[in-house]
Protein backbone atom coordinates (compact mmCIF):
# COMPACT_ATOMS: atom_id res chain seq x y z
CA UNK A 1 0.00 0.00 0.00
CA UNK A 2 1.40 3.38 -1.01
CA UNK A 3 0.42 5.44 2.02
CA UNK A 4 2.24 8.25 3.79
CA UNK A 5 2.49 6.39 7.15
CA UNK A 6 3.77 3.26 5.38
CA UNK A 7 6.43 5.32 3.61
CA UNK A 8 7.55 6.95 6.87
CA UNK A 9 7.52 3.67 8.79
CA UNK A 10 9.58 1.96 6.08
CA UNK A 11 12.13 4.80 6.12
CA UNK A 12 12.36 4.50 9.91
CA UNK A 13 12.96 0.74 9.73
CA UNK A 14 15.60 1.05 7.02
CA UNK A 15 17.49 4.12 8.21
CA UNK A 16 16.87 3.98 11.99
CA UNK A 17 19.07 6.52 13.78
CA UNK A 18 20.39 8.32 10.72
CA UNK A 19 19.43 11.99 10.85
CA UNK A 20 16.45 12.86 8.67
CA UNK A 21 15.20 16.32 9.69
CA UNK A 22 17.52 19.26 10.35
CA UNK A 23 16.90 22.84 11.42
CA UNK A 24 19.01 25.36 13.31
CA UNK A 25 17.35 24.13 16.52
CA UNK A 26 17.05 20.35 16.21
CA UNK A 27 18.18 17.16 14.49
CA UNK A 28 15.69 14.30 14.30
CA UNK A 29 16.41 10.77 13.12
CA UNK A 30 14.11 8.77 10.83
CA UNK A 31 13.14 6.47 13.72
CA UNK A 32 12.56 9.32 16.17
CA UNK A 33 10.44 11.20 13.66
CA UNK A 34 8.25 8.15 13.12
CA UNK A 35 7.80 7.60 16.85
CA UNK A 36 6.75 11.23 17.30
CA UNK A 37 4.35 11.07 14.35
CA UNK A 38 2.71 7.88 15.65
CA UNK A 39 2.39 9.40 19.12
CA UNK A 40 0.88 12.60 17.73
CA UNK A 41 -1.64 10.55 15.76
CA UNK A 42 -2.81 8.92 19.01
CA UNK A 43 -3.02 12.31 20.71
CA UNK A 44 -5.12 13.73 17.85
CA UNK A 45 -7.44 10.72 18.15
CA UNK A 46 -7.81 11.33 21.90
CA UNK A 47 -8.80 14.93 21.13
CA UNK A 48 -11.58 13.84 18.78
CA UNK A 49 -9.96 13.94 15.34
CA UNK A 50 -11.41 11.14 13.21
CA UNK A 51 -10.39 9.36 9.98
CA UNK A 52 -11.74 11.14 6.91
CA UNK A 53 -12.18 14.39 8.84
CA UNK A 54 -10.40 17.57 7.70
CA UNK A 55 -7.84 18.90 10.17
CA UNK A 56 -6.80 22.46 9.36
CA UNK A 57 -3.19 23.18 10.37
CA UNK A 58 -1.87 26.73 10.29
CA UNK A 59 1.44 25.43 9.07
CA UNK A 60 4.64 27.31 9.64
CA UNK A 61 7.80 25.68 8.30
CA UNK A 62 8.84 24.07 11.58
CA UNK A 63 9.42 20.42 12.52
CA UNK A 64 6.44 20.51 14.89
CA UNK A 65 4.04 21.61 12.15
CA UNK A 66 5.43 19.07 9.68
CA UNK A 67 5.09 16.23 12.18
CA UNK A 68 1.46 17.16 12.89
CA UNK A 69 0.68 17.12 9.16
CA UNK A 70 2.22 13.65 8.91
CA UNK A 71 0.37 12.56 12.08
CA UNK A 72 -2.98 13.64 10.66
CA UNK A 73 -2.41 11.50 7.56
CA UNK A 74 -1.21 8.60 9.73
CA UNK A 75 -4.49 8.70 11.66
CA UNK A 76 -6.42 8.72 8.38
CA UNK A 77 -7.62 12.29 8.79
CA UNK A 78 -7.21 14.80 5.96
CA UNK A 79 -4.48 17.35 6.60
CA UNK A 80 -5.36 20.86 5.38
CA UNK A 81 -2.17 22.90 5.80
CA UNK A 82 -2.87 26.60 5.41
CA UNK A 83 -1.05 29.91 5.66
CA UNK A 84 -0.49 30.85 9.32
CA UNK A 85 -0.73 34.50 8.29
CA UNK A 86 -4.38 34.03 7.29
CA UNK A 87 -6.82 36.56 8.69
CA UNK A 88 -9.94 35.66 10.63
CA UNK A 89 -12.00 36.42 7.51
CA UNK A 90 -9.87 34.07 5.40
CA UNK A 91 -10.09 31.28 7.98
CA UNK A 92 -13.82 31.81 8.25
CA UNK A 93 -14.10 31.39 4.48
CA UNK A 94 -12.09 28.17 4.67
CA UNK A 95 -14.32 26.89 7.47
CA UNK A 96 -17.38 27.66 5.34
CA UNK A 97 -15.86 25.71 2.44
CA UNK A 98 -15.16 22.66 4.60
CA UNK A 99 -18.55 22.58 6.34
CA UNK A 100 -19.33 20.02 9.03
CA UNK A 101 -17.21 19.39 12.12
CA UNK A 102 -13.70 20.73 11.55
CA UNK A 103 -10.82 21.05 13.98
CA UNK A 104 -7.91 23.47 13.75
CA UNK A 105 -4.33 23.10 15.01
CA UNK A 106 -2.44 26.34 15.58
CA UNK A 107 0.60 27.45 17.51
CA UNK A 108 0.52 30.09 20.23
CA UNK A 109 1.05 32.88 17.72
CA UNK A 110 -1.91 31.94 15.50
CA UNK A 111 -4.32 30.42 18.05
CA UNK A 112 -6.03 33.73 18.87
CA UNK A 113 -7.03 34.31 15.25
CA UNK A 114 -8.23 30.72 14.90
CA UNK A 115 -10.35 30.89 18.07
CA UNK A 116 -12.22 33.90 16.72
CA UNK A 117 -13.71 31.72 14.00
CA UNK A 118 -13.52 28.19 15.41
CA UNK A 119 -14.27 26.92 18.92
CA UNK A 120 -12.50 23.59 18.33
CA UNK A 121 -8.95 24.90 18.20
CA UNK A 122 -6.08 22.71 19.39
CA UNK A 123 -2.88 24.35 20.60
CA UNK A 124 0.17 22.86 18.88
CA UNK A 125 2.36 23.17 21.97
CA UNK A 126 -0.12 21.06 23.98
CA UNK A 127 -0.05 18.29 21.39
CA UNK A 128 3.69 17.88 21.41
CA UNK A 129 3.98 17.88 25.22
CA UNK A 130 1.33 15.17 25.70
CA UNK A 131 2.47 12.67 23.06
CA UNK A 132 2.41 8.90 23.71
CA UNK A 133 4.69 6.35 21.96
CA UNK A 134 2.88 3.76 19.80
CA UNK A 135 5.76 1.71 18.41
CA UNK A 136 7.19 1.21 14.93
CA UNK A 137 4.30 0.10 12.68
CA UNK A 138 1.45 2.14 11.17
CA UNK A 139 -1.15 2.12 13.97
CA UNK A 140 -4.25 2.91 11.88
CA UNK A 141 -5.77 1.34 8.74
CA UNK A 142 -5.27 3.80 5.86
CA UNK A 143 -5.91 3.05 2.18
CA UNK A 144 -3.79 4.47 -0.63
CA UNK A 145 -6.93 5.78 -2.34
CA UNK A 146 -7.94 7.82 0.72
CA UNK A 147 -7.59 11.58 0.50
CA UNK A 148 -4.50 12.48 2.53
CA UNK A 149 -3.91 16.19 2.05
CA UNK A 150 -5.95 19.07 0.69
CA UNK A 151 -3.80 21.97 -0.49
CA UNK A 152 -5.44 25.36 -1.05
CA UNK A 153 -4.44 26.48 -4.55
CA UNK A 154 -2.08 29.47 -4.53
CA UNK A 155 -4.68 31.91 -5.82
CA UNK A 156 -2.63 34.18 -8.13
CA UNK A 157 -5.82 35.34 -9.82
CA UNK A 158 -8.59 34.87 -7.28
CA UNK A 159 -10.37 32.44 -4.93
CA UNK A 160 -8.45 29.39 -3.78
CA UNK A 161 -9.78 25.84 -4.17
CA UNK A 162 -8.99 22.85 -1.96
CA UNK A 163 -7.25 20.21 -4.10
CA UNK A 164 -7.93 16.67 -2.86
CA UNK A 165 -4.84 14.47 -3.21
CA UNK A 166 -4.54 10.84 -2.17
CA UNK A 167 -1.91 8.96 -0.22
CA UNK A 168 -0.99 7.17 -3.44
CA UNK A 169 -0.30 10.46 -5.23
CA UNK A 170 2.03 11.76 -2.52
CA UNK A 171 3.99 8.52 -2.26
CA UNK A 172 4.33 8.24 -6.04
CA UNK A 173 5.67 11.81 -6.07
CA UNK A 174 8.14 10.90 -3.34
CA UNK A 175 9.31 7.84 -5.25
CA UNK A 176 9.58 9.82 -8.47
CA UNK A 177 11.32 13.01 -7.36
CA UNK A 178 14.72 11.50 -6.45
CA UNK A 179 14.62 9.56 -9.73
CA UNK A 180 13.95 12.69 -11.77
CA UNK A 181 16.69 14.63 -9.96
CA UNK A 182 19.33 11.91 -9.50
CA UNK A 183 19.19 12.03 -5.68
CA UNK A 184 19.97 9.28 -3.17
CA UNK A 185 20.56 8.67 0.54
CA UNK A 186 23.80 10.68 0.49
CA UNK A 187 21.91 13.88 -0.34
CA UNK A 188 20.35 16.51 1.89
CA UNK A 189 17.33 18.27 0.42
CA UNK A 190 16.85 21.84 1.63
CA UNK A 191 13.51 23.60 1.32
CA UNK A 192 12.53 27.16 2.13
CA UNK A 193 9.11 26.71 0.55
CA UNK A 194 5.99 26.72 2.74
CA UNK A 195 4.46 23.53 4.09
CA UNK A 196 1.05 24.68 2.89
CA UNK A 197 2.25 24.23 -0.70
CA UNK A 198 2.58 21.02 -2.69
CA UNK A 199 6.27 21.36 -3.52
CA UNK A 200 7.68 21.17 0.02
CA UNK A 201 5.44 18.28 1.05
CA UNK A 202 5.25 16.12 -2.08
CA UNK A 203 8.76 16.58 -3.46
CA UNK A 204 11.14 17.57 -0.66
CA UNK A 205 9.50 15.74 2.27
CA UNK A 206 8.21 12.63 0.50
CA UNK A 207 11.27 12.51 -1.76
CA UNK A 208 13.66 12.53 1.20
CA UNK A 209 11.71 9.72 2.90
CA UNK A 210 11.57 7.60 -0.25
CA UNK A 211 15.32 7.69 -0.95
CA UNK A 212 16.59 8.05 2.63
CA UNK A 213 17.99 11.54 2.14
CA UNK A 214 18.17 14.22 4.81
CA UNK A 215 15.67 17.08 4.89
CA UNK A 216 16.72 20.61 5.84
CA UNK A 217 13.74 22.75 6.78
CA UNK A 218 14.19 26.52 6.67
CA UNK A 219 11.55 28.74 8.30
CA UNK A 220 11.38 31.02 5.25
CA UNK A 221 13.31 32.05 2.15
CA UNK A 222 15.93 34.74 2.66
CA UNK A 223 18.20 35.41 -0.30
CA UNK A 224 20.86 36.99 1.92
CA UNK A 225 21.24 33.94 4.21
CA UNK A 226 20.21 31.06 1.93
CA UNK A 227 23.66 29.91 0.81
CA UNK A 228 25.06 30.24 4.32
CA UNK A 229 22.23 27.97 5.52
CA UNK A 230 23.19 25.45 2.85
CA UNK A 231 26.79 25.46 4.08
CA UNK A 232 25.76 25.17 7.72
CA UNK A 233 23.53 22.15 7.08
CA UNK A 234 25.53 20.51 4.28
CA UNK A 235 22.59 20.76 1.85
CA UNK A 236 23.18 19.33 -1.61
CA UNK A 237 19.92 20.12 -3.42
CA UNK A 238 17.04 22.58 -3.18
CA UNK A 239 13.84 23.56 -4.93
CA UNK A 240 13.09 27.06 -6.18
CA UNK A 241 9.97 28.67 -7.60
CA UNK A 242 9.10 32.05 -9.00
CA UNK A 243 11.80 34.69 -8.63
CA UNK A 244 13.87 32.90 -5.94
CA UNK A 245 16.82 32.24 -8.24
CA UNK A 246 16.83 35.83 -9.46
CA UNK A 247 16.88 37.06 -5.86
CA UNK A 248 19.88 34.79 -5.21
CA UNK A 249 21.59 36.10 -8.33
CA UNK A 250 21.09 39.68 -7.09
CA UNK A 251 23.25 38.96 -4.03
CA UNK A 252 26.97 39.62 -3.91
CA UNK A 253 29.05 36.73 -5.35
CA UNK A 254 29.32 33.90 -2.80
CA UNK A 255 32.30 31.81 -1.80
CA UNK A 256 30.49 28.61 -2.67
CA UNK A 257 28.31 25.99 -1.00
CA UNK A 258 27.80 22.22 -1.02
CA UNK A 259 24.72 22.65 -3.24
CA UNK A 260 25.02 20.75 -6.49
CA UNK A 261 21.50 20.74 -7.94
CA UNK A 262 18.26 22.69 -8.00
CA UNK A 263 14.79 21.94 -9.31
CA UNK A 264 13.05 25.10 -10.48
CA UNK A 265 10.17 26.53 -12.46
CA UNK A 266 9.69 28.38 -14.71
CA UNK A 267 12.59 27.72 -17.09
CA UNK A 268 14.84 30.68 -17.96
CA UNK A 269 16.30 31.10 -21.43
CA UNK A 270 19.52 29.28 -22.27
CA UNK A 271 21.89 32.18 -21.57
CA UNK A 272 20.38 32.95 -18.18
CA UNK A 273 20.23 29.26 -17.34
CA UNK A 274 23.98 28.95 -17.83
CA UNK A 275 24.64 32.15 -15.86
CA UNK A 276 22.68 30.79 -12.88
CA UNK A 277 24.48 27.46 -12.97
CA UNK A 278 27.92 29.08 -13.18
CA UNK A 279 27.26 31.66 -10.48
CA UNK A 280 25.65 29.27 -7.97
CA UNK A 281 27.72 26.21 -8.88
CA UNK A 282 24.69 23.98 -9.44
CA UNK A 283 22.99 21.91 -12.09
CA UNK A 284 19.63 23.55 -12.72
CA UNK A 285 16.83 21.15 -13.66
CA UNK A 286 13.57 22.70 -14.80
CA UNK A 287 10.11 21.22 -14.78
CA UNK A 288 6.42 21.67 -14.33
CA UNK A 289 3.89 20.37 -11.86
CA UNK A 290 0.72 21.52 -10.18
CA UNK A 291 -1.33 20.67 -7.12
CA UNK A 292 -3.85 18.89 -9.35
CA UNK A 293 -1.18 16.57 -10.81
CA UNK A 294 2.04 15.81 -8.92
CA UNK A 295 3.37 14.10 -12.06
CA UNK A 296 3.99 16.71 -14.72
CA UNK A 297 7.09 17.44 -16.78
CA UNK A 298 10.83 17.61 -16.07
CA UNK A 299 14.13 17.66 -17.85
CA UNK A 300 15.57 14.18 -18.17
CA UNK A 301 18.98 13.67 -16.64
CA UNK A 302 21.70 14.27 -19.19
CA UNK A 303 19.51 16.42 -21.46
CA UNK A 304 19.61 20.21 -21.84
CA UNK A 305 16.32 21.29 -23.49
CA UNK A 306 16.77 24.96 -22.57
CA UNK A 307 13.64 27.05 -22.19
CA UNK A 308 11.31 24.03 -22.11
CA UNK A 309 9.35 22.27 -19.38
CA UNK A 310 10.99 18.97 -20.32
CA UNK A 311 9.54 15.52 -20.96
CA UNK A 312 6.75 13.68 -19.19
CA UNK A 313 7.74 12.52 -15.70
CA UNK A 314 7.57 8.76 -15.27
CA UNK A 315 8.00 6.39 -12.34
CA UNK A 316 11.37 4.70 -11.61
CA UNK A 317 9.90 1.17 -11.38
CA UNK A 318 6.33 1.36 -12.69
CA UNK A 319 7.51 2.91 -15.95
CA UNK A 320 5.26 4.98 -18.21
CA UNK A 321 2.37 5.99 -15.95
CA UNK A 322 2.01 9.59 -17.18
CA UNK A 323 0.30 10.71 -20.41
CA UNK A 324 -0.24 14.12 -21.97
CA UNK A 325 -2.41 15.70 -24.65
CA UNK A 326 -2.32 19.18 -26.15
CA UNK A 327 -5.80 20.19 -27.32
CA UNK A 328 -7.45 23.11 -29.08
CA UNK A 329 -10.57 24.90 -27.72
CA UNK A 330 -12.79 22.24 -29.30
CA UNK A 331 -10.88 19.41 -27.61
CA UNK A 332 -9.11 18.15 -30.73
CA UNK A 333 -5.46 17.13 -30.49
CA UNK A 334 -2.97 19.73 -31.69
CA UNK A 335 -0.09 18.99 -34.01
CA UNK A 336 3.48 19.46 -32.71
CA UNK A 337 4.32 23.15 -32.63
CA UNK A 338 0.66 24.20 -32.38
CA UNK A 339 -0.46 25.96 -29.21
CA UNK A 340 -3.07 24.23 -27.08
CA UNK A 341 -4.10 23.43 -23.54
CA UNK A 342 -2.05 20.79 -21.73
CA UNK A 343 -3.98 17.80 -20.32
CA UNK A 344 -2.38 15.19 -18.05
CA UNK A 345 -3.46 11.69 -16.96
CA UNK A 346 -1.60 9.65 -14.32
CA UNK A 347 -2.12 7.97 -10.91
CA UNK A 348 -1.11 11.20 -9.13
CA UNK A 349 -3.99 13.28 -10.50
CA UNK A 350 -6.18 14.75 -7.75
CA UNK A 351 -9.66 13.43 -7.13
CA UNK A 352 -11.17 16.90 -7.47
CA UNK A 353 -11.89 20.10 -5.55
CA UNK A 354 -13.49 19.67 -2.15
CA UNK A 355 -17.15 20.68 -2.14
CA UNK A 356 -17.02 22.12 -5.67
CA UNK A 357 -18.67 19.61 -8.04
CA UNK A 358 -19.03 22.01 -10.98
CA UNK A 359 -15.39 23.13 -10.86
CA UNK A 360 -14.34 19.50 -10.45
CA UNK A 361 -16.35 18.41 -13.50
CA UNK A 362 -14.88 21.23 -15.58
CA UNK A 363 -11.26 20.40 -14.68
CA UNK A 364 -11.20 16.60 -14.22
CA UNK A 365 -12.61 14.69 -17.18
CA UNK A 366 -12.31 10.95 -17.86
CA UNK A 367 -9.13 10.68 -15.83
CA UNK A 368 -7.54 13.74 -17.47
CA UNK A 369 -6.86 16.99 -15.66
CA UNK A 370 -7.12 20.22 -17.63
CA UNK A 371 -4.14 22.26 -16.51
CA UNK A 372 -5.33 25.61 -17.85
CA UNK A 373 -1.88 26.15 -19.39
CA UNK A 374 -1.13 26.81 -23.04
CA UNK A 375 1.87 24.86 -24.30
CA UNK A 376 3.40 23.59 -27.52
CA UNK A 377 4.70 20.06 -27.95
CA UNK A 378 8.11 20.00 -29.60
CA UNK A 379 9.43 17.44 -32.08
CA UNK A 380 11.72 15.92 -29.42
CA UNK A 381 8.84 15.21 -27.03
CA UNK A 382 9.47 18.18 -24.76
CA UNK A 383 6.89 20.86 -24.08
CA UNK A 384 7.26 24.65 -24.05
CA UNK A 385 5.10 26.84 -21.84
CA UNK A 386 3.23 29.67 -23.58
CA UNK A 387 0.79 31.18 -21.07
CA UNK A 388 -1.92 30.60 -18.52
CA UNK A 389 -5.19 30.44 -20.44
CA UNK A 390 -6.83 32.89 -18.04
CA UNK A 391 -3.92 35.33 -18.33
CA UNK A 392 -3.74 35.60 -22.12
CA UNK A 393 -4.08 39.25 -23.12
CA UNK A 394 -5.97 40.10 -26.31
CA UNK A 395 -4.62 43.34 -27.74
CA UNK A 396 -5.84 44.76 -31.05
CA UNK A 397 -6.86 41.37 -32.36
CA UNK A 398 -3.68 39.60 -31.23
CA UNK A 399 -3.22 37.20 -28.31
CA UNK A 400 -0.07 37.62 -26.23
CA UNK A 401 1.42 35.89 -23.22
CA UNK A 402 2.27 38.01 -20.16
CA UNK A 403 4.91 35.43 -19.29
CA UNK A 404 6.79 36.05 -22.52
CA UNK A 405 6.90 39.79 -21.85
CA UNK A 406 7.94 39.19 -18.23
CA UNK A 407 10.78 36.92 -19.34
CA UNK A 408 12.06 39.60 -21.71
CA UNK A 409 11.83 42.23 -18.98
CA UNK A 410 13.70 40.09 -16.46
CA UNK A 411 16.54 39.80 -18.97
CA UNK A 412 17.12 43.56 -18.56
CA UNK A 413 19.94 44.03 -16.02
CA UNK A 414 18.08 46.83 -14.22
CA UNK A 415 14.99 44.69 -13.55
CA UNK A 416 14.84 42.59 -10.36
CA UNK A 417 11.30 41.36 -10.92
CA UNK A 418 8.17 42.32 -12.80
CA UNK A 419 4.58 41.46 -13.62
CA UNK A 420 2.64 42.06 -16.80
CA UNK A 421 -1.15 42.24 -16.86
CA UNK A 422 -3.97 43.29 -19.14
CA UNK A 423 -6.02 46.41 -18.41
CA UNK A 424 -9.41 47.13 -20.02
CA UNK A 425 -9.36 49.10 -23.29
CA UNK A 426 -12.86 48.79 -24.71
CA UNK A 427 -15.16 45.83 -25.47
CA UNK A 428 -13.19 42.55 -25.71
CA UNK A 429 -9.88 44.41 -25.85
CA UNK A 430 -7.07 45.09 -23.42
CA UNK A 431 -3.92 47.13 -23.17
CA UNK A 432 -0.68 45.82 -21.69
CA UNK A 433 0.66 47.14 -18.40
CA UNK A 434 4.03 46.36 -16.81
CA UNK A 435 4.75 46.57 -13.09
CA UNK A 436 8.52 46.78 -12.62
CA UNK A 437 10.68 46.35 -9.54
CA UNK A 438 14.18 47.65 -10.26
CA UNK A 439 17.45 46.35 -8.85
CA UNK A 440 18.36 48.60 -5.88
CA UNK A 441 20.30 51.60 -7.20
CA UNK A 442 19.46 50.92 -10.85
CA UNK A 443 18.00 53.65 -13.06
CA UNK A 444 15.76 53.01 -16.07
CA UNK A 445 12.82 54.75 -17.69
CA UNK A 446 9.80 53.10 -19.31
CA UNK A 447 11.07 54.31 -22.67
CA UNK A 448 14.46 52.64 -22.02
CA UNK A 449 12.88 49.32 -21.15
CA UNK A 450 10.30 49.45 -23.92
CA UNK A 451 12.98 50.13 -26.50
CA UNK A 452 14.99 47.17 -25.23
CA UNK A 453 11.93 44.92 -25.40
CA UNK A 454 11.46 46.02 -29.00
CA UNK A 455 14.68 44.19 -29.85
CA UNK A 456 13.19 40.89 -28.62
CA UNK A 457 9.43 41.08 -29.01
CA UNK A 458 6.88 41.83 -31.71
CA UNK A 459 5.53 45.37 -31.60
CA UNK A 460 2.09 44.48 -30.23
CA UNK A 461 3.66 42.86 -27.14
CA UNK A 462 5.35 46.05 -25.87
CA UNK A 463 3.51 47.39 -22.79
CA UNK A 464 1.80 50.74 -23.13
CA UNK A 465 1.40 51.40 -19.40
CA UNK A 466 4.27 51.20 -16.91
CA UNK A 467 4.41 51.45 -13.13
CA UNK A 468 7.57 51.23 -11.01
CA UNK A 469 7.02 49.64 -7.61
CA UNK A 470 9.14 49.12 -4.50
CA UNK A 471 7.80 45.59 -4.11
CA UNK A 472 5.42 43.14 -5.74
CA UNK A 473 2.76 41.05 -3.99
CA UNK A 474 3.75 37.38 -3.92
CA UNK A 475 1.93 34.19 -3.14
CA UNK A 476 3.61 31.97 -0.51
CA UNK A 477 5.06 29.93 -3.41
CA UNK A 478 6.96 32.88 -4.86
CA UNK A 479 4.69 33.75 -7.76
CA UNK A 480 3.37 37.25 -8.29
CA UNK A 481 -0.23 37.49 -7.01
CA UNK A 482 -1.62 39.44 -9.94
CA UNK A 483 -5.02 40.00 -8.35
CA UNK A 484 -3.18 42.03 -5.68
CA UNK A 485 -1.15 44.25 -7.98
CA UNK A 486 -1.40 47.93 -6.97
CA UNK A 487 -4.20 49.92 -8.56
CA UNK A 488 -2.83 53.26 -7.41
CA UNK A 489 0.49 54.94 -7.99
CA UNK A 490 2.43 56.76 -10.67
CA UNK A 491 1.62 55.32 -14.08
CA UNK A 492 3.50 56.10 -17.28
CA UNK A 493 1.60 56.03 -20.59
CA UNK A 494 3.81 55.55 -23.61
CA UNK A 495 0.98 55.88 -26.13
CA UNK A 496 2.49 59.05 -27.63
CA UNK A 497 6.08 57.72 -27.71
CA UNK A 498 7.29 54.14 -27.71
CA UNK A 499 3.87 52.57 -27.18
CA UNK A 500 2.28 54.36 -30.14
CA UNK A 501 5.20 53.48 -32.38
CA UNK A 502 4.74 49.80 -31.56
CA UNK A 503 0.94 49.78 -31.61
Amino acid sequence: MRTIPALLAAAAREHQDRIWLRTDEIELSFAAAWRQVAALARRLEELGVRPGQPLVITARSTPQHLLVILAATTLGAIAVPTDPRSTAAELSGLLHQLRGEVRFVADAEAIGTVRRVQATALLLEDLTSAAVDLGDDPPYPVDESDVAIMIPTSGTTGRAKLVMQTHRAYVLAGEGFPFWMGLDSTDRLMTALPLFHTNALAYSTMGSLACGAGLVLLPRFSASTFLESARRHGATSFNAVGAMLEFLMAQEPDAGSPLRSCYSAPAPDAARHREIEKRLGIELVCGYGLSESLYGLSWRRGTRPFGTLGHLRQHPTLGAVNQARVVDPQGADCAPGQQGELLLRNPAVATGYYGLPEETAATFQDGWVRTGDLVTENEDGTYTFVARLKEVIRRRGENLSPGEVEEALRACPEVLDCAVAGVPAGPFEEEVKAFVRLVPGAVATPADLAARLGLRLAAFKIPRFWQFVDDLPYTPTGRVAKHRLPTEGAEHDLATTIGEAHA
